[in-house]
């Protein structure tokens, strides 16, 4: 595509980059995920492009399998929110009255209780897998999705295209994936980008607290968590996770800027 931003991108080529080392994992990784092939904390060298962890497994490994859970977690997770919160916040702005109390209702008091601590005490009775970690994750946030999607359609459902279209018989299915949901795509696309950083920092979280993904598999959460004592001895293997999270936080962030650009002019609707 032409007249692309520079910083349009450098952030798809970095979003691109952790994507495409995400699905290629056991390509690009020169070891096994859980292959010990080393001392611990070993510095980085021809063998090892980026040291050992705690226990003598290459990190360069380690971090392409971790980057390709955490980006598979927090991109299911950030479909099932986005699905879930926009159908239902559209649905409470189009059915109004007593429906849409109790919808948003519902969603203020899960929205009073921190979410970290929600998914804690959730996750601290269930067995933790991956699916259980994207059900609760994708929930959590899919209340955040709701409050702006109804906030969006309120006002798109009282827009004279809308009215027209149900003096018209339209069917209410109809008047939210044909009327609303174009017309609400701008801010959507807006914060789709930082729903999906907040996904990678929950999962980091949760695994660094002890909560999210479990070994043997690996996540960056749960990497930085193995090798942050080696902070004391001058030894840097928990930085790598921390710097490839924060770079695919702004590339996805300087991508959803460029897309909420191009795609404003859905803002006004067809009337």
């Amino acid at each position: 595509m032409k007249n692309i931003p520079i910083s349009a991108a450098i952030g798809l080529v970095l979003t691109a980059m952790y994507f495409i080392a995400a699905i290629f994992a056991p390509l690009l990784a020169p070891y096994g995920m859980a292959e010990v092939v080393g001392d611990v904390w070993e510095p980085s060298s021809s063998e090892y492009l980026l040291g050992t962890d705690n226990i003598g497994r290459d990190l360069l490994s380690r971090m392409i399998y971790g980057g390709r859970t955490t980006i598979f977690v927090a991109t299911m997770a950030t479909i099932l929110s986005f699905t879930t919160g926009s159908i239902l916040g559209f649905l409470a702005a189009v059915l109004g009255g007593w429906a849409d109390q109790v919808m948003s209702r519902t969603v203020d008091l899960i929205m009073s209780i921190p979410s970290l601590i929600t998914a804690l005490v959730v996750l601290a009775m269930v067995p933790v897998t991956i699916p259980v970690l994207i059900l609760v994750m994708g929930f959590l946030d899919a209340t955040r999705v709701y409050r702006l999607a109804r906030a969006v359609a309120v006002d798109i459902n009282v827009m004279d295209y809308v009215e027209a279209a149900k003096l018209r018989g339209e069917g209410r299915v109809w008047v939210i994936f044909r009327e609303i949901l174009p017309n609400a795509l701008s801010p959507l696309v807006a914060e789709l980008g930082l729903r999906f950083i907040f996904m990678v920092l929950f999962i980091s979280t949760l695994s660094f607290l002890g909560l999210g993904v479990q070994p043997p598999l690996a996540d960056w959460g749960g990497i930085v968590k193995e090798n942050k004592d080696g902070i004391v001895y001058g030894i840097g293997a928990a930085l790598y996770p921390a710097v490839a999270i924060a770079t695919l936080a702004i590339s996805v962030n300087l991508v959803a800027d460029w897309v909420l650009n191009r795609t404003t002019s859905l803002k006004g609707g067809r009337g």
